[in-house]
């Protein structure tokens, strides 16, 4: 009967080692996750956020090429010139709606002043103006 008892003990000790390790370990889950919560409070890093990029060749990706070259925002028919496409409605609005949907984001492209784009790397002290023929009805 002395190892029925003894195998009791050493069953009675297991658990005790199981219960304190359960517990070493409910305490670690609730610090990991006060640490998660507290990062979550912290603001985001602008370096920590994937930079936007352009497909290579895109009408969107040569916009900004021509922005970056003019130095200052242009009217999407200045850009429309630039490109080599035609300066008709319906490309000024496929231009201007794929320009205006990074512009909401506040992504890569600005919007100084109404159908004028913009990069956001220009500096705010670069305030847009009008282009010259900015509200004469254009040509086509």
């Amino acid at each position: 009967m002395d190892i029925k008892k003894e195998l009791e003990k050493k069953i009675e000790r297991k658990k005790d080692d199981i219960r304190a390790l359960e517990k070493q370990l409910a305490e670690a889950s609730s610090y990991l996750e006060a640490l998660e919560d507290m990062r979550k409070l912290l603001p985001r890093d602008a370096q920590s956020e994937p930079e936007i990029t352009l497909r290579t060749g895109s009408d969107l990706a040569n916009v900004r090429e021509v922005l970056k070259k003019h130095g200052k925002p242009m009217h999407v028919e200045e850009l429309l010139a630039k490109l080599g496409k035609p300066v008709a409605k319906n490309s000024k609005t496929s231009l201007s709606g794929s320009l205006a949907s990074y512009v909401r984001e506040h992504k890569i492209f600005t919007r100084p002043a109404p159908n004028t784009f913009g990069l956001v790397e220009f500096a705010e002290t670069n305030k847009a103006e009008p282009p010259e023929n900015f509200g004469e009805p254009s040509e086509s």
